[in-house]
């Protein structure tokens, strides 16, 4: 089985980095869907099969709070992991996004190491 991704962050360096790192982690993945901020990540939601989400906080358009309590509000928390990669890291605000389902927490700057390792956590591989 392979996963498919989808990679939200309004910067594409970060994005596309995010990208490299996930392909050299040693787990199958189908597709690496990208948006740009949360309205399109949840266009993507909804049109395409998304196994696991990396999302970022803050974006313009709608936002990484927003758009997952778009997603809290019709059931897919449950159904698709969603891992934060942020500026933001107060306890505070870590305690509420795992509150409304959010399986991990990367703080940026990140490393590879970090990121492979939630990955792969997070998707029991």
């Amino acid at each position: 089985m392979s996963f498919n991704v989808l990679i939200v962050d309004d910067s594409s360096v970060v994005r596309s980095v995010i990208g490299k790192v996930i392909m050299l982690c040693k787990v199958p993945i189908g597709e690496v869907y990208s948006a740009g901020n949360g309205k399109e990540a949840l266009d993507i939601v909804a049109s395409k099969q998304v196994d696991i989400i990396f999302a970022d906080i803050n974006m313009p358009v709608m936002n990484g709070l927003e758009m997952i309590d778009n997603l809290e509000r019709d059931g897919l928390m449950q159904k698709i992991p969603v891992l934060v990669i942020s500026t933001e890291g107060s306890d505070t605000r870590i305690d509420y996004l795992r509150s409304k389902g959010v399986r991990g927490y990367i703080r940026k700057p990140f490393t590879p190491e970090q990121i492979g390792r939630v990955f792969k956590e997070v998707l029991g591989a």
